[in-house]
């Protein structure tokens, strides 16, 4: 296995329960989830120099003005998406380094990810091959389009935030799927998106801090 993959000290089991123990007291409950999240290694994803921060409850900086979110927002992304039924087929927007790819891969049948900079794509890619995800599908595209030829969604994934809800990709979550997204501008919440046939439900929830939805290809 790669010395990078297999770790050092900040990757031991007590580490990473100390974050789960973190995860359960700011209101995470699905123990699917966090199994994922103790068991996915988090400082693969991110700059050797910035490793021993890996399990650390807060976001880092990955390149390109991207980040990788906090576990947090990644485990609250991640129950509030499976909350009802697990999806079987998945979309999600902004790979970024793959770290919430690869959670969401270790949940759900079928995962594709859409991502605008090249370079985070191909690393991702390494990486997510590295952990025997070689089964997702990736895109080098403009997020905002979704994955057309792909759709319907059982479920979809936006990590970064918009003032709206894009209708392209409401229009490729399937009927009884589930869309969570990050919605607003200044102010940003969590917001959950129900199709229920040609009916949408939409709720919005804890307050967050994403990079912004940008347009076009790098």
């Amino acid at each position: 296995m790669d010395t990078e993959l297999r770790g050092i000290g900040m990757t031991s089991a007590r580490t990473r329960e100390r974050l789960i123990n973190r995860l359960r007291d700011v209101g995470i409950e699905d123990e699917r989830v966090l199994e994922v999240i103790r068991t996915t290694p988090r400082h693969y994803f991110i700059d050797e120099a910035l490793a021993h921060q890996a399990y650390d409850d807060t976001a880092l900086p990955i390149g390109h003005g991207q980040t990788i979110s906090q576990p947090w927002v990644v485990a609250r992304m991640t129950e509030l998406l499976i909350a009802e039924r697990v999806p079987e087929k998945v979309l999600e927007i902004g790979t970024g380094c793959g770290y919430q790819t690869a959670v969401l891969a270790a949940l759900c049948g079928q995962v594709h990810s859409v991502e605008r900079i090249r370079p985070l794509q191909d690393r991702a890619r390494q990486r997510l091959i590295s952990l025997g995800l070689a089964r997702v599908q990736l895109k080098h595209a403009d997020g905002g389009f979704g994955w057309k030829a792909a759709a319907p969604f059982d479920g979809i994934l936006v990590a970064c935030a918009r003032p709206e809800i894009p209708r392209e990709l409401l229009d490729q979550l399937a009927d009884g799927g589930r869309l969570v997204m990050p919605v607003g501008d200044r102010v940003q919440h969590l917001t959950v998106v129900d199709r229920v046939g040609d009916e949408i439900h939409t709720r919005q929830l804890d307050a967050v801090r994403f990079v912004p939805f940008q347009r076009g290809v790098q």
